[in-house]
C-alpha cells in the first residue's frame, strides 16, 4: 500500500486511521446533529475517497435513518461519518494535521447558532501556556500526532 497523505486518531490513541489519497472536500456542516455529535458549535468534516483503519475500529451509533457515525468507545472522540450512499466524512479535528485540510464552504446554514458569527471578537486571554498557568501544569495522556508502534506505552495510567 502506499504511503500515506494524511494520518489521525483518537484522543487515546486507541483508533488510528490512515488516508492514502487526498480529501475530496472539507467543510464546516452547522446541523443540529453534528452540533451534539461534536460537542461543538459545529462539525468540521472532511471528505474521503476511503479510510484505512491502521490500529483499533469506530464504534458506530445510527444518528439517523442515513448516517451512522463512528467514534472512538475508549476516550469517545468522533472520527468519522458515513451516509446511506458511503460517502465518508472524517473529522477534521481528529488529523494529526487539522490544518492540512481546512474548510472551504459550510452546510445547513439554517442551523447555524447566531453566536457562531462573534466567535472571533470575543477577548483574548494570554496564552495558556504562560509560567504560573493553570495549563502550565497539565500534563497530557492524549496520544501524540503521528504514528506510533505501540500506544499507550508501558507502565503508563492508560495501560
Amino acid at each position: 500500500m502506499p504511503e500515506p497523505v494524511l494520518t489521525g486518531g483518537c484522543q487515546c490513541g486507541a483508533v488510528r486511521y490512515a488516508l492514502h489519497t487526498w480529501p475530496e472536500r472539507a467543510h464546516i456542516c452547522h446541523c443540529r446533529m453534528c452540533q451534539k455529535a461534536f460537542g461543538s458549535y459545529f462539525g468540521p468534516l472532511v471528505t474521503v475517497g476511503e479510510v484505512e483503519w491502521t490500529r483499533g475500529a469506530p464504534t458506530w451509533f445510527a444518528s439517523s435513518n442515513r448516517m451512522k457515525r463512528g467514534f472512538c468507545k475508549k476516550c469517545g472522540t468522533p472520527l468519522v461519518c458515513i451516509d446511506d450512499e458511503d460517502m465518508i466524512e472524517i473529522a477534521g479535528g481528529a488529523f494529526d494535521d487539522p490544518s492540512a485540510a481546512p474548510p472551504t464552504r459550510t452546510f445547513n446554514a439554517g442551523d447555524k447558532l447566531a453566536l457562531f458569527d462573534t466567535l472571533t471578537t470575543l477577548p483574548r486571554q494570554p496564552h495558556a501556556d504562560q509560567e504560573g498557568s493553570y495549563n502550565a501544569t497539565i500534563v497530557s495522556y492524549q496520544h501524540p500526532d503521528r504514528d506510533t508502534a505501540v500506544w499507550p506505552p508501558e507502565g503508563t495510567h492508560n495501560a
